[in-house]
C-alpha cells in the first residue's frame, strides 16, 4: 500500500477551500494565522443554509481530507450541525448555520481591526 504524502499547509487550505465550494458553502472566509497563534496556520469560517448542509459539509471534509492524505480529522459538533469544527492539525474550520455565526462572530475575534471578512478571502 504506497503512502501519502503530507500536504503542505497551504495545498491542505486550497482543498479545504475547494471542498467546501464543491458543498455550495456560503461567506467562506479565510484567516492566515501564522505568527498569530500555535493553534494552527489557517483558520476556515463558513456557512450552511441548514443543520443537515453544514453536517454533511463537515463530513464530505473529513472523508475528502482522509482520501486525499490519509489524514484524520478531530471533528466536533456534527450531531447537531449549528457548528461544526473540523481540526486538520494546520487548518481549523468552522462550519456554521447563519444565526449561529452571526451570534459568535469569530471573524472579530481572529481579523486584524480594520478589515472586513470580505477582505480576507483569496
Amino acid at each position: 500500500m504506497a503512502t501519502k504524502s503530507q500536504p503542505t499547509s497551504d495545498e491542505l487550505l486550497a482543498r479545504v477551500l475547494s471542498s467546501l465550494n464543491d458543498d455550495k458553502a456560503e461567506d467562506v472566509v479565510q484567516i492566515d494565522l501564522r505568527g498569530k497563534t500555535a493553534i494552527g496556520d489557517h483558520m476556515v469560517i463558513a456557512s450552511g443554509r441548514s443543520t443537515r448542509q453544514v453536517a454533511s459539509m463537515a463530513e464530505k471534509l473529513a472523508d475528502r481530507l482522509k482520501q486525499d492524505y490519509g489524514m484524520v480529522c478531530k471533528v466536533e459538533g456534527k450531531d447537531t450541525g449549528d457548528w461544526v469544527l473540523i481540526d486538520t492539525g494546520d487548518i481549523i474550520v468552522h462550519l456554521f448555520r447563519p444565526e449561529v455565526r452571526e451570534f459568535y462572530q469569530l471573524e472579530k475575534m481572529w481579523l486584524p481591526a480594520g478589515t472586513s471578512p470580505a477582505q480576507s478571502e483569496n
